[in-house]
């Protein structure tokens, strides 16, 4: 027999020996010759082999600082790290951070990530606009709830007597020593005939809202604002300074959060 022949016979067998079923155990890495001549590479490592994770990972998003602390109790350990961005209004752990000794990957996370609520929302939409007598009325009717000062009733018949006077024709308006303000008006009623009448309401008012789901409810002032043109009054509000107001509900939720951990909550944004 030649020495070709033996390297055919070689050959030949490790191909057989490829293609016959070979018994792994999972949770290693395997090289297996195939028939073509090269290396495959088999990876067992993974959880769809072994039935268990390696560590944790992934990204949980929570709406208020009690399901923060429940979560962040689960699954911290002495590495964690917490962090507060006060311009995003959000708060991030980060589970499996460095350690002083030994790095760690980062890659399991808290996030408190506060969804404003639908009031907020709308008074905001509103803020320094100028909309019809009706649209104002009903806007006010619907935010009754959150009508501080001025009170809801009185705010409900400020809104009911606006309605009352949509068709009429503004002539001027006056600040009242109170602080109210004045506008005096002519209702035309049939024809070229008219009635007189005057429509006051604050020059300012209170409205307490909570800023973000599960927050509590945060007081702010608002100015009233007006437009008479032609004859036509179109109303609206100025809030002052919305913003510093939810900033301010901010802290006291980071602070609830600060208060039921023992980590330093660092000001900045995790890498």
């Amino acid at each position: 027999m030649t020495d070709t022949d033996t390297s055919v016979q070689a050959v030949a067998a490790l191909a057989q020996q490829a293609l016959k079923a070979q018994d792994v155990e999972p949770g290693g890495i395997y090289l297996v010759a195939t028939a073509a001549g090269d290396v495959r590479e088999f990876d067992l490592t993974g959880p769809q082999y072994t039935g268990t994770l390696a560590r944790k990972t992934g990204t949980t998003t929570v709406r208020d600082a009690a399901s923060f602390l429940v979560y962040y109790a689960k699954h911290k350990d002495d590495a964690t790290e917490v962090y507060s961005d006060v311009e995003a209004l959000s708060v991030t752990a980060v589970l499996n951070a460095h350690s002083a000794d030994e790095p760690d990957f980062g890659d399991h996370r808290l996030v408190l990530g506060l969804r404003r609520t639908k009031a907020w929302q709308q008074w905001l939409a509103l803020d320094g606009k100028f909309v019809d007598q009706d649209a104002f009325a009903n806007f006010l009717e619907d935010q009754l709830p959150y009508l501080v000062e001025p009170d809801a009733a009185t705010m409900l018949e400020i809104a009911q007597s606006i309605k009352a006077t949509t068709k009429a024709e503004f002539q001027s308006s006056s600040r009242l020593q109170s602080g109210e303000r004045k506008f005096a008006y002519v209702e035309e009623t049939k024809g070229t005939a008219g009635a007189k009448g005057e429509l006051q309401i604050p020059e300012t008012f209170k409205i307490a809202i909570p800023p973000f789901e599960g927050a509590d409810a945060y007081s702010m002032t608002a100015r009233f604002k007006y437009r008479i043109d032609r004859g036509q009054l179109a109303l609206g509000f100025k809030l002052e300074q919305p913003e510093e107001r939810a900033k301010a509900a901010f802290a006291d939720v980071l602070g609830a959060i600060a208060a039921g951990i023992a980590t330093p909550v660092l000001n900045g944004i995790p890498a």
